[in-house]
C-alpha cells in the first residue's frame, strides 16, 4: 500500500477531466458565438448556429451557456465578441524523384 487516500487519486482524475471538458466546452462555444456573429441569432435561419448548438448539445454543454454564447455572440447583451472564422487552403504538390 502506499499509503495515500483513496480520494487523492480520484480528486487527481477528476481535475484531468474537468480540465478536458472545460476545453472543450470553449472551444463549442466560441463556434456559437461565431455563428451567432456570422448570421444572427435565430436557429432556424442560421444552419451553422443550429449545427453548432447540437453539437454543443451532444457534449452536454448547459442550455444556459449555450443561450449566453448565442446572445454575446449577436450583440444583445452588449458585450463584444470578435471572434472570425478563417478557413485555409492548402495544395499538396508532388514532387518528381531526381
Amino acid at each position: 500500500m502506499s499509503g495515500h487516500s483513496k480520494w487523492a487519486t480520484t480528486k487527481h482524475k477528476k481535475a484531468i477531466l474537468d480540465s478536458r471538458r472545460a476545453k472543450s466546452f470553449a472551444k463549442l462555444i466560441k463556434n456559437i458565438e461565431v455563428a451567432a456573429r456570422m448570421g444572427g441569432p435565430d436557429l432556424a435561419g442560421n444552419p451553422s448556429l443550429e449545427l453548432a448548438v447540437t453539437k454543443a448539445k451532444k457534449t452536454s454543454v448547459p442550455a444556459d451557456n449555450i443561450d449566453r454564447a448565442i446572445k454575446r455572440g449577436a450583440g444583445l447583451t452588449g458585450e463584444v465578441v470578435d471572434y472570425t472564422e478563417i478557413m485555409y487552403e492548402a495544395a499538396a504538390r508532388r514532387v518528381p524523384p531526381s
